[in-house]
């Protein structure tokens, strides 16, 4: 049976073998490949952290977002500021029944939780997140003021109210009392100075942080 044939067995080229210790080629060692991946990966790593320019218009719309969660997250705190005081006044001014008197001390507890960190809102109002952008910094300020505000000086307030409540010739609570009222109109001041800053640098005018005491029952002194 005839047939196409290749050449003989003698005949037949093949690929040299390689010859002993030459070495590998730099580019195929294993620790090589390994470094360029290893480059690779921290490159686009770097890359896609790299912080992307935002608008001031988009900048300003996320920082009054976060004055908006600011203002939601302290309310309940503000609210129990000025019931404390409200209370106090009330039951200084002698119109009280017996049973609404017997009532201050619970309620007074309540208030004293708002503005503590066992309180949900306090404890998200410690925890928002702020961009990094120049003014995301001054309104990140002024998230760490506001939180003071609250934590500090209207807890501080409310617990002198609660000393009142119970004995009405505490001196000594009575005037931490007064520096409770100075430290909460000071970090006031100072919070709205910082969103006000942050305004600036974007040029425009940003939300109004409400953390206002002013309308507070007065306390003898």
């Amino acid at each position: 049976m005839s047939g196409v044939t290749g050449p003989p067995a003698t005949e037949r080229r093949f690929p040299p073998a390689p010859e002993r210790g030459t070495p590998t080629r730099w580019y195929r060692h294993r620790v090589f490949l390994v470094a360029v991946g290893v480059v690779v990966v921290i490159g686009v790593a770097v890359l896609t952290d790299l912080p992307t320019p935002t608008s001031r218009a988009n900048d300003a719309k996320g920082e009054n977002a976060v004055i908006g969660e600011i203002n939601a997250d302290v309310a309940p705190c503000l609210f129990s500021v000025r019931e404390a005081f409200t209370l106090y006044a009330d039951e200084t001014s002698g119109r009280l029944s017996a049973s609404n008197r017997a009532q201050i001390p619970a309620l007074l507890r309540d208030d004293q939780t708002a503005c503590s960190y066992t309180d949900d809102s306090i404890f998200e109002l410690s925890d928002i997140d702020v961009s990094g952008s120049a003014a995301g910094k001054q309104v990140s300020q002024a998230v760490n003021t506001v939180t003071v505000w609250a934590t500090s000086d209207a807890l501080g307030a409310i617990e002198d109210v609660q000393a009142l409540s119970s004995r009405a010739a505490d001196h000594k609570a009575r005037a931490q009392l007064q520096v409770q009222l100075r430290l909460l109109a000071e970090d006031r001041a100072k919070a709205t100075a910082e969103i006000d800053t942050a305004g600036k640098i974007l040029r425009t005018k940003l939300a109004t942080l409400d953390v206002s005491t002013e309308s507070l029952p007065s306390v003898a002194r």
